[in-house]
């Protein structure tokens, strides 16, 4: 990886038990105290719980509120898409400016605005507001929410040391899989009681958000970038323009030159795209059978499933390593996916997408690691969003997908390519991962499991 002070870190890619290599001393400045390390980095997991807990709860009811106002599912899914596909676009754009230096006040910023959106559309739902209200306000705070997870991507490489990046990542990884439990849950309560509530809520983990990352002492910009000359007046626009231009295809370049992120690219984008599919085949699957309060228990069970893979994911990386623990979850996760070719009703399904959620957050924390980790602190927000919007881009198109198979063939038709995809996702991590991971001397604890 790289520090924020831009100096590359020696590689190296052992087993977890083995000696690191001897580093030779750089100057540079003092490495930050433990105290405050760790400190930063607990308030970074709580933002990431809070912020997350709010954007489920109010993510939920805003559909339920347009209905109720009396709007068709479609409005609903067109507001939904738009706002996809607006992130796709504006995340690597906010992103340059996140990576040269001003990384605190963009998440402050998006955050607040976030806060005083959702908090408007609270005010407005004490009455019936006009849709054009409610769809500018879903959308601005939208946007916002997007401006502050590009700039955000870049701030785990400053709180957290080389050796440290699993146990980062999994803090981070908990708190998504508690807000996925726990947001529905209150936003349903929350709404049944009022409608503003909700968005109240919403706004409320904003504000906070925008708070804890105030309250971070460690400097989330980096040094040599943020300290970076002014352009000087009478610059000709055209030249200005190229060089913004530049910046936003830095992250392409990053990742298309980079074997570790390629193979990031390939295992982020294919399995989101697969496991959004899976997700709207059970919603089809258990729906046709009237069974909406049995959906809701399968996807509590993911969740909870889930988030236990999130707690042991650190512990499984440092004793098995990064590459190991890679491959082996790989291979796993057809299991529970084909299961699902024969499960019949709710607990079928639910006990297969247990197995999943179990497996995916061990993926997740690898290759959020190996990501900061070979990529310069620099770069770090530009690079990630581009990960992101192309995994969005993937996951895109599978509703439509999970419904022409379901409508054209049967339920078992999804099923079936989830399954050959992720067979073909595990053959590609065997084959690849270990000599990726070797080459490009990166391992999720720094150590690699060193075994092909």
């Amino acid at each position: 990886m790289r520090r924020p002070s831009g100096r590359p870190v020696p590689p190296y890619d052992e087993h977890p038990t083995a000696e690191r290599p001897h580093r030779a001393h750089r100057p540079g400045p003092r490495p930050r105290p433990p105290a405050r390390a760790h400190r930063d980095l607990r308030i970074l997991w709580w933002v990431n719980a809070v912020d997350g807990l709010g954007s489920q709860a109010s993510g939920l009811v805003l559909p339920l509120l347009l209905l109720e106002l009396g709007h068709s599912p479609g409005t609903a899914g067109s507001l939904a898409s738009v706002a996809a596909l607006s992130g796709v676009v504006l995340g690597p754009i906010v992103a340059v400016p996140a990576d040269q230096g001003r990384r605190r006040r963009l998440m402050t910023g998006s955050a607040a605005l976030a806060a005083l959106c959702t908090g408007v559309l609270a005010l407005m739902c004490l009455g019936r507001p006009a849709l054009w209200v409610v769809m500018a306000l879903a959308l601005a705070e939208r946007l916002c929410a997007v401006a502050y997870e590009a700039a955000s991507r870049g701030a785990l490489v400053h709180v957290a040391a080389a050796d440290e990046l699993p146990r980062a990542a999994a803090g981070m990884e908990v708190g998504d899989q508690i807000s996925l439990v726990v947001g529905p849950v209150l936003g349903g309560a929350l709404f049944q009681l009022a409608r503003p509530l909700p968005f109240l809520a919403d706004a409320l983990s904003y504000a906070a958000a925008a708070l804890g990352v105030r309250s971070i002492r460690t400097p989330l910009d980096t040094p040599a970038v943020a300290q970076a000359a002014p352009v000087e007046r009478g610059t000709r626009p055209r030249a200005t323009w190229a060089a913004r231009l530049g910046a936003a295809k830095a992250g392409v370049i990053m990742v298309s030159r980079s074997p570790v992120l390629r193979l990031v690219l390939v295992w982020t984008s294919t399995a989101g795209g697969t496991l959004t599919l899976l997700f709207y085949t059970a919603l089809f699957r258990l729906g046709a059978d009237e069974q909406g309060a049995a959906a809701g228990g399968v996807l509590a069970a993911a969740g909870a499933a889930g988030l236990l893979g999130a707690l042991v994911a650190a512990p499984a990386v440092r004793r098995l390593g990064a590459t190991r623990l890679l491959t082996l979850a790989a291979w796993l996760l057809p299991v529970p996916c084909g299961a699902l070719v024969w499960a019949d009703g709710a607990v079928g399904w639910g006990v297969a997408f247990a197995g999943l959620s179990l497996l995916v957050p061990l993926i997740t924390v690898v290759l959020s690691s190996v990501a900061v980790a070979c990529t310069p602190a620099a770069l770090q927000s530009r690079t990630a969003s581009v990960l992101g919007s192309v995994a969005a881009l993937a996951a895109a198109g599978a509703p439509a997908l999970a419904s022409l198979m379901v409508t054209v063939w049967s339920l078992r038709t999804p099923v079936l390519l989830c399954t050959v995809l992720f067979g073909a996702l595990a053959v590609y991590t065997q084959v690849r991962a270990p000599g990726v991971l070797r080459a490009g001397a990166v391992s999720a604890t720094g150590t690699g499991d060193g075994h092909g």
